[in-house]
């Protein structure tokens, strides 16, 4: 029963919105469930760290869930910042119960129990400035980050956002310190592509150590964290 995460997933198969226009990214739905069912198997699961799909709407979502879905092992979702569709607890989880996407959890607030490991995380915050919506934003997430590590059930956690908490230029203190405070070793995270991904921090800072791993950065290959 092995742990693997990805993100940044970008599925447009309900709205025309395709990543093959970008540079690296020809043919990335076959190249992502060719890699992903050679890896995953039905007993394992897959973080899925945030812009999962580029649907505004439960009905644009379907397609983009329905591929997900029908890859192997379980998948444990966060929001991303392009993740429009996204909704109350209530609603998603209706949304999944009423297309029987039966493999698809939400992360949001809770955490989940992957062996001896809690599954923690947030979409997180990438603060810039000093206005004050984004402080209110920085808070909320802080605020949700801080509950699903509250809901941890093991004394290992790991932590997943889809911002990274640090790059080579900058860092969210707020985040930082909550990591630090729960005792987080591991860190993964999504939201950088192309040029922007020389920003990542592939390594340990402040005793705990980070990877980006957004898709192309990937090859479009879940990423293994533990077997």
């Amino acid at each position: 029963m092995a742990l693997f995460a990805i993100a940044d997933t970008h599925l447009s198969f309900g709205t025309d919105k395709p990543m093959d226009t970008f540079e690296g990214w020809k043919n990335y739905t076959e190249k992502l469930k060719k890699n992903w069912n050679k890896l995953v198997s039905e007993a394992d699961t897959v973080v899925i760290a945030g812009d999962i799909s580029w649907a505004m709407n439960f009905e644009e979502l379907k397609a983009d869930f329905r591929f997900i879905d029908s890859l192997n092992g379980n998948k444990i979702i966060i929001k991303g910042n392009h993740d429009y569709w996204w909704n109350t607890m209530s609603k998603m989880n209706a949304f999944l119960n009423e297309n029987n996407f039966k493999t698809i959890k939400i992360l949001h607030n809770n955490a989940f129990v992957c062996g001896n490991i809690s599954v923690c995380g947030s979409r997180g915050w990438l603060f810039e400035s000093e206005e004050e919506h984004d402080e209110k934003i920085l808070n909320r997430e802080v605020s949700r980050l801080r509950a699903s590590l509250e809901n941890a059930q093991t004394d290992e956690k790991i932590a997943f956002l889809h911002y990274p908490p640090i790059t080579t230029y900058s860092q969210c203190r707020e985040i930082m310190d909550l990591l630090e405070k729960y005792g987080i070793k591991k860190c993964y995270y999504g939201h950088l592509h192309g040029d922007a991904a020389k920003y990542s921090i592939d390594g340990i800072r402040e005793d705990i150590s980070f990877r980006l791993i957004s898709c192309d950065r990937l090859g479009f290959t879940p990423y293994l964290i533990c077997k």
